[in-house]
């Protein structure tokens, strides 16, 4: 797979989660927002919440599924992140937290498998 199709594959995967989470009642107050730190997917809100996306896409579970590339060094970089934003974005009496949407392209469909794991690091 091309440097190109990959991010293809993820801006696609980008727009699924982001219409996932818009029918979950979620506003979406940023995408590909960009921090020292790295680059936050999906910033949005939930009620009284901040949920900070990474949105991993696989086109096929050749390599395993999306979910198992969010290292332990990624999720650091998730929190810095995120600590980074609220710091410089303060909203007042706001919880946070970072929520991982695995998006799976599913051969012959239209629609892909999307997990949603909420509050991966606590």
């Amino acid at each position: 797979m091309t440097s190109t199709s990959r991010q293809c594959l993820g801006k696609w995967g980008e727009e699924a989660a982001a219409h996932y989470l818009t029918a979950g009642g979620y506003q979406i107050l940023d995408r590909n927002h960009r921090t020292p730190y790295g680059e936050i997917d999906i910033i949005s809100r939930l009620e009284n919440t901040i949920v900070f996306v990474e949105v991993k896409t696989r086109a096929s579970d050749y390599f395993g599924l999306p979910e198992i590339s969010v290292t332990t060094r990624k999720k650091q970089h998730m929190v810095q992140s995120a600590q980074y934003y609220i710091q410089h974005h303060p909203t007042p009496a706001c919880l946070w937290r970072i929520d991982v949407i695995a998006i799976q392209r599913q051969a012959g469909r239209e629609t892909p498998s999307i997990m949603h794991f909420k509050n991966v690091i606590a």
